[in-house]
């Protein structure tokens, strides 16, 4: 079912002239050595191409959370309602989730360099198009709400062709550390992009964050410019029935190709397992549309209690990210993702018997690494799985599994904070995690045992 390691590697470019791939010289233990098994894994930027892509990463992922705070901030303004904010969240979800499928399937069959170019152009054509109606003074949430809209789905698209292209620029092995790093960048600035938002608005104006996000995205769209060529690849049929991928035509792009795409996962048992299980640790434990009962009614002596719970995870998620040293070497992707998933059940459980706020945000910060290593390995499975002709349209499952289940089990907590109580829900919510895991493990023993290739 997964890519021979050899195919794996040759996809990988030549370093450019004066770049090296490979570590200089093979020297000792020395302490810089021994650190980075413990600190954040940084083998996949020894390969030039996946260094620059994910450089300018770390420039965008402040910039993207700009606007990601400038548009709910503008809609308030103009509307001075929560509830056009809601309708607009809902707007941009559609598109991302009918172009993350269709995406999936274009980017299994044109070069994804060039579809990541096109893309990231339009990105950032839609930030400068938000700076200019702020700048202009409309106070219209339609504008708002279709550009959204749009830029959502192009990103969509993007992340699909992305996600699939990581497997060409850094070998198998690598795949693990190549998430983590992306994600901990991601992270970043999910982070640290809503404080600088908060500090820039008073100072520059709303207008200009859109701006600086646009400015930002020139240095993602030259790092791709650089990327080598990532044409669509064909497994041509031996009289074995089997054989090494190679550059091959374009394929389809229709709604077909995605059913193709679905029914590959349905075939798949490591796949299925695999949102199987992220599907039981978002759905069944994720229970942020409680946050703000909780804010208003167990803690709520603190001022501070609704921004803490939300920042509490992605902090945890980002010491994760830092730490990954310790963990993406290992080969049981499948016991790795199972044991996550499972101690994201056990915190949830914590954090739901929590007395006070500060244990409370402890476990949800326990909560967010378990998360970063449950989707460091899940990915690395999708990408190692799949082939190269299935991973764009795998990666646009990948994007709906990953925007659909948090916001079931906003309907799903909501419900059940509201008829069994917050504590209940929560902790509940995380016991039946760590049962329907374990359950899921006992009954697939061959996703328990997967093991990444060398």
């Amino acid at each position: 079912m997964s890519s021979p390691a050899a195919p794996q590697a040759a996809e990988i470019p030549d370093p450019a002239p004066g770049e090296t791939a490979e570590p200089t010289a093979p020297e000792a233990r020395t302490t810089r050595g021994l650190l980075s098994r413990f600190t954040i894994d940084t083998r996949p930027l020894r390969h030039p191409a996946y260094r620059r892509l994910w450089t300018s990463n770390v420039v965008t992922a402040i910039g993207s959370q700009l606007t990601t705070v400038a548009v709910p901030k503008q809609i308030y303004d103009v509307t001075g309602s929560s509830t056009w904010i809601g309708i607009a969240s809902f707007a941009a979800l559609v598109p991302l989730v009918v172009f993350g499928l269709w995406g999936g399937a274009v980017a299994d069959a044109v070069d994804r360099r060039k579809l990541l170019l096109v893309t990231n152009v339009g990105i950032a054509a839609t930030s400068v198009a938000f700076w200019a109606q702020a700048a202009a003074g409309l106070h219209s949430v339609w504008p708002l709400i279709v550009l959204l809209a749009t830029q959502q789905g192009l990103f969509g698209i993007n992340s699909a062709a992305r996600g699939s292209a990581i497997p060409r620029l850094v070998p198998q092995s690598e795949l693990a550390a190549a998430n983590s790093l992306g994600a901990t960048v991601m992270l970043s600035g999910a982070l640290f992009g809503p404080m600088l938002a908060g500090a820039l608005i008073p100072v520059v104006g709303l207008s200009t964050l859109y701006l600086v996000d646009a400015v930002g995205l020139t240095a993602t769209i030259w790092a791709v410019y650089r990327l080598p060529a990532l044409p669509p690849l064909t497994r041509p049929k031996t009289a074995a029935g089997n054989g090494a991928p190679g550059h091959g035509t374009a394929r389809g792009t229709g709604w077909s190709q995605v059913a193709d795409g679905f029914r590959f996962v349905a075939a798949n048992q490591l796949l299925l397992i695999s949102f199987a299980v992220d599907l039981i640790a978002m759905v069944l434990g994720m229970p942020r549309a409680l946050f703000p009962q909780l804010a208003a009614t167990t803690y709520a002596g603190n001022h501070f209690a609704l921004g803490l719970l939300f920042a509490a995870m992605p902090a945890g998620a980002l010491v994760g990210g830092l730490l990954s040293g310790t963990f993406t070497r290992i080969r049981r992707h499948g016991a790795m993702t199972i044991g996550a998933v499972a101690a994201w059940g056990v915190v949830m459980t914590g954090f739901g018997l929590a007395g006070s706020l500060w244990l409370a945000c402890l476990f949800m910060a326990l909560g967010g690494v378990a998360d970063f290593v449950s989707m460091v390995f899940r990915n690395a499975i999708l990408q190692s799985v799949a082939p190269d002709e299935m991973r764009g349209r795998m990666q646009g499952v990948f994007v709906v599994v990953v925007a659909g289940g948090p916001r079931l089990a906003d309907l799903v907590h909501g419900i059940a904070g509201a008829t069994l109580g917050t504590r209940t829900a929560v902790a509940g919510g995380g016991i039946l995690v760590v049962i329907a895991v374990v359950i899921l493990a006992t009954l697939v023993p061959s996703y328990w045992r997967y093991q990444a290739n060398s």
